[in-house]
């Protein structure tokens, strides 16, 4: 497989000034302290981590708009910060918190713009204008000024806007911040569709835990700077998430639950929610239990938001190693060494 992004060793150091009284004071912070990874083209990997890890700035890096401290890094062979009107053409970036499209202008208008600074060919830029437009239902609102835009309507059209150009490689910085449910769903929908049916690979960072399951398949921990884990998403889900939520509500009042491995978390009425530690009981023995005590009206199982996942991740030290390749080739993407 190609790889679309090599980086080796990449770290960014910030130099902070501060004043006390008349004598100003210098400290150097480590925003990113020499990550390692290479992702396939195609790959869809959600690049993750508390506020101040250095995702923005790791992104800022790949994106060529700042220079590291040390390292190496390239992104569809291009060096970022060495090549970067070259690459500009072929990648695509959408930062949730600052647009690119012109707020007093309609997005139609922001589309025209476009094809002149990547000089796209007329016949080109309407054929994939047009499908964008339809693949992510901008017509309704094309004309309107994106100052007049509701965010998730605006976000849309960014992401839009950045695949444009035909990218190959489109990073994602907090795309969905601010939007509400469904708009969150629709965008993800389509980053997702796009991913698959293009093969644009997609870097994404996220604090939404919705975005990183529907839309990567691969995930990166990142902590202080470093990388903390690095494996599939489902793999992760397997081995840090051991319980399941069960919302179950009856008919009547049910008899006790006495099970190994499961806990009352809430009860109101007849309705119950359950935690099952399914190392310690097999759902289905639980499914028996619970419908044997009473009759079920409703039943659901839910797995825990994936930042308690993260967060137990966050809490425990960097395993020995975590830094060497994956076990095997299905935990897509071992780094580049």
């Amino acid at each position: 497989m190609e790889i679309a992004v090599s980086v080796t060793q990449l770290a960014k150091n910030f130099v902070l000034k501060k004043r006390d009284g008349l004598r100003w004071s210098e400290s150097e912070v480590k925003a990113v302290d020499g990550i390692s990874l290479s992702i396939e083209k195609g790959q869809s990997v959600a690049f993750i981590g508390p506020n101040g890890a250095g995702k923005s700035t790791t992104i800022k890096m790949l994106t060529g708009i700042l220079h590291p401290t040390s390292g190496e890094a390239t992104v569809l062979g291009c060096v970022p910060w060495k090549e970067r009107t070259k690459l500009a053409k072929r990648i695509g970036v959408v930062f949730g918190q600052r647009s690119q499209l012109w707020y007093h202008l309609p997005p139609s208008d922001t589309f025209e713009l476009l094809s002149k600074i990547y000089e796209i060919k007329k016949d080109v830029f309407e054929s994939r204008r047009d499908m964008l437009i339809e693949r992510f239902q901008l017509s309704d609102f094309l004309d309107t000024p994106v100052r007049k835009l509701s965010l998730g309507q605006r976000m849309r059209a960014e992401v839009a806007c950045s695949l444009l150009h035909g990218p190959e490689v489109i990073f994602l910085d907090e795309p969905t911040i601010g939007l509400d449910v469904i708009a969150r769903q629709e965008l993800r929908d389509l980053i997702r569709e796009w991913n698959r049916e293009k093969g644009v690979t997609v870097f994404l960072t996220s604090h939404d835990a919705g975005d990183i399951q529907h839309v990567a398949k691969r995930v990166i921990v990142i902590n202080h700077g470093r990388v903390v884990l690095d494996d599939r998403v489902s793999r992760v889900r397997r081995q840090y998430l051991r319980e399941k939520v069960l919302s179950v509500k009856y008919a009547d009042t049910p008899e006790s639950i006495s099970l190994e491995g499961v806990k009352t978390l809430k009860e109101s009425g007849h309705a119950f929610r359950f935690a099952v530690d399914t190392l310690a009981v097999p759902i289905e023995k639980v499914m028996s239990e619970i419908m044997r005590i009473g009759s079920v009206v409703d039943i659901t199982i839910e797995d825990p938001p994936l930042e308690e996942v993260i967060a137990h991740i966050y809490s425990a030290p960097p395993a020995e190693g975590s830094d060497d390749e994956p076990e095997d080739e299905e935990a897509v993407g071992a780094r580049h060494e």
